[in-house]
């Protein structure tokens, strides 16, 4: 599978984590929820910079998103 695909399912699977919605987001990152769904949906690439944003408002390590296990 796609390494792009499976960050944004790491971003997808820790914001459901933190009970937050796309909305929250979507506001956090000064994006409209249709923008932020496209980077979960892996349909937009994710600056180095927005990806920093993430992880910071996931209150996370932006490693934990882009590491992609095996299997």
């Amino acid at each position: 599978m796609n390494k792009l695909i499976n960050v944004a399912k790491n971003i997808r699977n820790t914001r459901i984590d933190r009970n937050y919605t796309q909305d929250y987001l979507a506001a956090k990152l000064k994006i409209s929820q249709n923008a932020y769904s496209k980077i979960e949906l892996g349909r937009t690439k994710v600056t180095v910079e927005k990806l920093l944003v993430i992880a910071d408002v996931l209150n996370t390590d932006a490693c934990e998103l882009i590491n992609v296990k095996a299997g």
